[in-house]
């Protein structure tokens, strides 16, 4: 039997609140996260993405007592990211109650981090947020694509394909690549980057940034994630949980309904 397809609501946290924007601007109000995480636990969600956005921009922790008042409300898996700097960060989290750890900014600026999580807390802990864009700005990489850093503010000229290849190689459990083009568009998940890394890396990738419909999510899946993740459809009621879920059953791609 094939593993279920993993749909996973991501909560983009700032201040405290909910926020969704296009390319991480324009951000507007989607509610409380912990309602938020309530109801998507209800509807069905596989999976629940916490991720603290200003938190690397402002150089500050995580918010552990939004993240503990969250975890109270959910029964499926946690992912908790933004802000993580450390090992004691990563243990942080775990003790209020995330069951898996997002990474970026941190192990882009000391890769090593990647290697001591997965060796104190296994690699199933370690999920690598991979910001990813096309280049621009006179920018040059072997796939085409960068890796961005602090909520996709800056460039960092990293290779976005060879960066989620050594991530796996130290240890990374998981890659969430984020297409930062698409990211809030609806227009659909940018199956091109989607199908390089994919063609790269063995261990679970969550497609993340541009779904608008249904259909987009069976398009991610058949292009090869393991998982998709989306928000703003979520938040502002243009799909359910529920309704994904349909549409990738008929779709004949395996669902846990």
């Amino acid at each position: 039997m094939s593993v279920a397809l993993r749909i996973i609501p991501c909560l983009d946290v700032d201040a405290g609140r909910v926020v969704k924007g296009v390319n991480f601007e324009n951000l507007r109000d989607a509610g409380d996260p912990v309602e938020l995480a309530a109801r998507y636990g209800a509807e069905g969600a596989d999976e629940i993405t916490f991720l603290d956005v200003s938190a690397s921009v402002e150089a500050r922790a995580t918010m552990l007592d939004v993240v503990a008042a969250t975890a109270e409300q959910v029964f499926v898996p946690l992912t908790v990211g933004g802000g993580v700097r450390s090992v004691d960060d990563v243990a942080r989290l775990l003790g209020h109650g995330a069951d898996k750890v997002g990474i970026n900014t941190a192990a882009i600026a000391d890769p090593s981090l990647i290697s001591r999580v997965a060796d104190l807390f296994g690699d199933q802990v370690i999920v690598l947020s991979v910001d990813a864009r096309r280049v621009r700005d006179g920018v040059e990489t072997p796939s085409g694509y960068e890796v961005t850093t602090h909520g996709g503010r800056r460039s960092t000229g990293v290779d976005a394909v060879e960066w989620a290849v050594r991530a796996q190689e130290l240890g990374a459990g998981e890659i969430l690549l984020n297409s930062m083009d698409a990211d809030g568009v609806r227009s659909g998940f940018d199956l091109q980057m989607l199908a390089d890394v994919r063609e790269r890396v063995r261990i679970p990738l969550i497609a993340s940034g541009g779904a608008g419909a249904a259909a987009h999510f069976v398009e991610a899946a058949r292009t090869g994630a393991d998982a998709v993740l989306a928000a703003s459809v979520f938040h502002f009621g243009t799909l359910t949980i529920g309704q994904v879920k349909a549409e990738m059953e008929s779709a004949g791609l395996p669902v846990r309904i």
